[in-house]
């Protein structure tokens, strides 16, 4: 076994150390045989996972965590863009140009000569402007051909409907939009009692599209209100297990209406703790 690039060992070693480190992984003749076996289609699933690992350090605030999954994120890219070099497509550096290009670009009030006496809501205009220029060059016609299919399905729902709003394509008042949520709850309903499992599962996803509308009218982040609920959910079930728990019991020892009871007790104590 021969001896590793000093870079390798070196802690202060920063970014080149970690593109060593993975270079070293990938080493055909003396790499890991899990990570050489690895393609894009392979890891991204780790990358969409390691994101929302960021999030949730960041919604804990749990700073020490937050380094340690912007690291694991920061892999991910490293982890592409070696596969990418091998494959002889592009190279970190290339990355690293390209976004930088499109940073400077789309900030022409920072780098450029463009006033910056705007408000926050025209800087967002611009940028839409300069993005929309940017899918011209590339040959998109389409208004939404550029919304990521990989995105979580509320999220990209947010964004293909923001998208056709940007060309009109839109409820004006919200009170349409919930009119037509409660169009299609009527429908879901008889989908249930007449239609088959797949028209069942279509009404529901129409019915999640227009409560992803609903947010967005609202001003609300339908991904991130629901990861809220998820988080409220697991909660008060787990102070359901614990009120169980002092009596010798588990959940499956109990019955809907002591739990029940348990959960709004739950509720109820977390509204005394949030009003002191």
């Amino acid at each position: 076994m021969s001896s590793p690039d000093p870079l390798i060992l070196n802690p202060e070693g920063g970014m080149d150390r970690l593109r060593a480190i993975m270079r070293a992984l990938r080493d055909p003749d003396t790499g890991c045989p899990w990570d050489i076996e690895q393609d894009f289609a392979s890891i991204a699933p780790y990358t969409i996972e390691e994101a929302y690992e960021v999030a949730d350090a960041i919604d804990a605030a749990d700073w020490p965590a937050l380094q340690g999954e912007l690291g694991d994120l920061l892999l991910q890219v490293v982890y592409h863009a070696q596969i990418a070099e091998e494959a002889g497509l592009f190279s970190f550096d290339d990355i690293a140009r390209g976004i930088s290009d499109k940073m400077v670009a789309r900030h022409p009030h920072v780098f450029g000569d463009a006033p910056r006496d705007k408000s926050a809501a025209q800087q967002v205009q611009d940028w839409e402007a300069v993005k929309a220029a940017e899918r011209a060059a590339r040959a998109q016609a389409g208004v939404l051909d550029d919304v990521a299919l990989g995105l979580p399905a509320l999220m990209r729902a947010v964004k293909l409907q923001k998208r056709a709003a940007r060309v009109g394509f839109d409820w004006p008042q919200t009170d349409h939009v919930l009119d037509k949520m409660q169009e299609e709850a009527r429908e879901l309903v008889e989908a249930r009692d007449t239609l088959s499992a797949e028209e069942v599962a279509e009404e529901f996803g129409d019915l999640l599209f227009v409560m992803a509308n609903l947010g967005r009218h609202l001003g609300v982040d339908p991904e991130a209100a629901l990861r809220s609920a998820n988080a409220k959910f697991t909660r008060r079930f787990r102070a359901i297990e614990a009120a169980l728990a002092r009596d010798g019991r588990s959940p499956a020892d109990s019955d809907l209406a002591e739990m029940d009871a348990l959960w709004n007790a739950a509720k109820r104590q977390e509204r005394q703790d949030a009003a002191e």
